[in-house]
């Protein structure tokens, strides 16, 4: 089987995020797991970029266990970040408009970039960091 990598993220209100995820950048529902409350146990959102399906799974904050006792929410740390997610589009200017329509707070304006490609960076719905743009970099060999 071929490796894969996928962003795991955790959002407070994550059936909200889920939605706006998906009018914003063009995530599909692939698979969503209530539980208690409003609450996302499980949800795999998947996006056809043009090179191939990528996904990224998504959940609700505060739930605990091993694994979400080592999640922090950005508003939790004051907007820093760890990590951050590049996602590559076909049209990166339609991207930025739906994302400004959305209240994305801009972090990086969009522009072409000087290693190719063009793009911006923003803040999602509830403040975590991705970089979007047309640059799609070569796929590692297999």
């Amino acid at each position: 089987m071929p490796a894969a990598l996928i962003p795991c993220l955790r959002y407070q209100d994550a059936p909200a995020a889920i939605d706006w995820l998906c009018r914003v950048f063009g995530f599909e529902r692939h698979l969503v797991v209530p539980g208690d409350d409003g609450a996302i146990l499980h949800a795999e959102l998947r996006i056809d970029t043009g090179a191939g399906i990528g996904m990224i799974m998504v959940g609700s904050s505060g739930r605990g266990g091993a694994y979400g006792d080592l999640m922090v929410q950005p508003g939790d740390i004051a907007g820093r970040q760890t990590q951050t997610i590049y996602l590559a589009v076909a049209d990166a200017d339609a991207v930025h408009a739906r994302a400004r329509a959305a209240g994305a707070a801009m972090l990086i304006d969009l522009a072409d970039e000087a290693h190719g490609g063009r793009g911006f960076t923003c803040r999602d719905s509830e403040g975590h960091v991705w970089s979007v743009g047309t640059y799609a970099p070569a796929p590692a060999p297999v």
